[in-house]
């Protein structure tokens, strides 16, 4: 059963065109003690950005896969090495980058592959806001309005 969350009813401190700028803000408030639970910073005018990186090719497909495999590898490699009593545990470690960068790279060449290269290229997506709002709860509105300035 979702909890419910009490609606507090607040007042606009400043807006910025970059998160950065309102984080500074509400970083500032909390230095100087402000109670920072009754802020928010609010998002307005949401919209995706997809920055692409670079053509996706098999081969690099392959690769990309290859590097995530192995970190996999060395996370398993490390977590059979916590039971190992010897110096067996390199070699655990080793055989997991190995096994892990090998079945990496099979999976990253046949999920590019399956796509018929209807997507040859890497990208990496993020958030991003027109505008970054700092809201306080009216009770401190007052006592917050003096970081503004």
């Amino acid at each position: 059963m979702p909890q419910e969350v009490a609606r507090v009813e607040s007042s606009l401190l400043a807006s910025y065109p970059d998160y950065l700028d309102a984080q500074r803000l509400v970083d500032r408030m909390s230095d100087d003690g402000f109670p920072v639970e009754s802020v928010r910073i609010i998002g307005e005018g949401v919209r995706t950005v997809e920055q692409v990186t670079g053509r996706l090719t098999r081969g690099r497909a392959a690769v990309m896969g290859a590097a995530s495999g192995a970190w996999f590898g060395v996370f398993i490699g490390l977590l059979f090495g916590l039971f190992s009593t010897d110096t067996a545990w390199g070699w655990f470690l080793a055989i997991s980058v190995v096994v892990g960068a090998f079945w990496g790279a099979v999976f990253g060449f046949v999920a590019h592959w399956s796509t018929r290269g209807r997507r040859d290229f890497a990208s990496t997506m993020t958030l991003q806001a027109r505008r970054y709002e700092v809201h306080v709860d009216r009770e401190r509105a007052a006592e917050a309005a003096r970081y503004v300035l």
